[in-house]
């Protein structure tokens, strides 16, 4: 007996539509490995359906008052909250991640920002009219930039949905949204809840692979371009935008420093850290990836760290005892092990280091010490659970093994004196430092990083202010 495939469709201009020409991508559920539906290998054809809607619902949507966006989104919200279970339930087969936690830390952080960007609609700032010139008044206008074409990763499918049509949506904007090969079935679910609140080819989706997204980038219909991605995908994204001048919004990858100083409190630092980097199987750009320890303390604390990590547990979604499931897919499963399998002689594998069973794609919870600061390893990000230690010897050296990679996006400071952590929060050249702890966000502040980690803000007034453009208005007094 065979099971029937689920089939995912792409939404266009208000209705759900196969590709043009049929194609189709099998989608894998990387708990168990096997195929449970099969979504649209999206071509040129279905961009330019998606794109030509977008554009032809933007002028409506975009005269619409911020009031009226506003009760749009909190609908939207509303109607996410009431179908939780749904969603956990299409993000959990897209992910493999543990129930309990999707529906404690996912689907009530997504309802607050769209609320938040809901609000946000109705805030936008800027200079009062004023007489800047003898007999002229002067004015600025904040516009929506118009469509924009969005990539979202298979990370966090539908928080990292949530980020960017939100704040698109509120300014005003018209949204064509690709997710990831990898994890289509919240995504096209969002697009049947939103869609059911918002005029048609307000917002759409198209499913396929990264020449689909290439596609939404080089047409010339969207005014914007973003993408939550790798630096690879987010250079090549740059390049195509480049052909003719669209705003780029990039939140790309991270390779986080967490400085730990001798006066911290190792037994709470260790439980925070070990969280912050095995959460979600490290498949975070914000991840606790790369402690730096003081010499005085690094060998208790990597026994300290060494332990939490083979207490930490992953396994099948059901199981309220895991931290965090598998590897989004099997290429993410190669290139998490492959970064062990080439460790240099002087490494060593504290605890973890290998794959977990045969079915779907775990990986163990992995600490790695003795390693330098060019070491592969500490230099690229790994994206998985896996916790690089490196001691140093003082706080300029600290600084220099944190800043010494080419991310940018977030870091952490652990110690108790106030003034060392704010002379390490002024230094660090990151996006975001922490002090104390690692990776709560909030809507209110802003999320994003310098360097090759990207441009542009996801959250807060600044990431809603992205999605706007500034227009000066002169008018003559006499």
């Amino acid at each position: 007996m065979t099971t029937e495939l689920r089939r995912l469709r792409n939404y266009i201009d208000g209705e759900f539509r196969d590709a043009a020409d049929g194609r189709t991508i099998d989608v894998i559920n990387p708990a168990t490995g096997e195929v449970y539906a099969t979504s649209p290998l999206s071509g040129q054809a279905d961009v330019d359906a998606a794109m030509e809607a977008a554009a032809a619902a933007f002028p409506a949507w975009r005269d619409t008052t911020p009031s009226e966006r506003q009760k749009v989104l909190l609908k939207i919200a509303d109607a996410f909250e009431e179908r939780a279970e749904e969603l956990i339930a299409a993000e959990v087969e897209n992910t493999g991640k543990p129930v309990a936690l999707t529906a404690s830390e996912e689907v009530p952080p997504m309802v607050d920002q769209i609320r938040f960007f809901a609000g946000a609609a109705r805030l936008l700032e800027g200079r009062s009219a004023g007489e800047y010139m003898e007999g002229m008044t002067s004015i600025v206008r904040r516009e929506p930039v118009g469509v924009c074409a969005q990539v979202a990763p298979w990370n966090y499918p539908m928080m990292m949905a949530v980020w960017k049509f939100a704040p698109a949506l509120a300014a005003g904007n018209t949204v064509v949204l690709k997710p990831s090969d990898t994890t289509p079935a919240s995504t096209v679910l969002m697009a049947e809840i939103i869609g059911s609140i918002v005029p048609k080819g307000v917002f759409n989706v198209l499913c396929g692979d990264r020449e689909t997204g290439r596609a939404m980038v080089e047409h010339p219909t969207p005014a914007m371009a973003s993408i939550t991605g790798s630096v690879r995908a987010g250079m090549q994204v740059a390049e195509s935008a480049a052909k003719d001048v669209k705003r780029v919004h990039l939140e790309l990858g991270g390779k986080a420093p967490v400085v730990v100083f001798e006066d911290t409190d190792i037994a709470k630092a260790v439980e925070d850290i070990s969280v912050a980097g095995f959460f979600n199987a490290g498949q975070d750009c914000t991840a606790a990836t790369r402690v730096l320890v003081h010499e005085s303390i690094h060998d208790e604390f990597v026994a300290a760290l060494a332990k939490a990590a083979s207490e930490t547990k992953t396994g099948q979604p059901d199981d309220e005892d895991v931290l965090y499931g598998p590897l989004n897919n099997a290429n993410q499963l190669k290139q998490v092990s492959g970064f062990i399998d080439r460790l240099p002689a002087h490494a060593k594998v504290e605890a973890g280091g290998h794959r977990v069973g045969d079915k779907g794609y775990f990986y163990a919870p992995t600490v790695v010490s003795g390693l330098k600061q060019d070491d592969e390893i500490v230099q690229n990000e790994v994206f998985g659970p896996v916790i690089t230690v490196q001691p140093f010897a003082d706080e300029a050296q600290a600084v220099e093994y944190a800043n010494g990679v080419e991310y940018a996006l977030a870091s952490s400071v652990w110690t108790k004196d106030h003034q060392r952590a704010m002379r390490m929060s002024k230094v660090l050249d990151f996006g975001c430092v922490w002090i104390n702890t690692h990776i709560p966000l909030v809507a209110e502040m802003p999320h994003g990083g310098f360097k090759k980690s990207g441009y542009g803000k996801d959250l807060s007034a600044y990431g809603f202010e992205d999605y706007t453009r500034i227009k000066h208005v002169m008018t003559s007094l006499g």
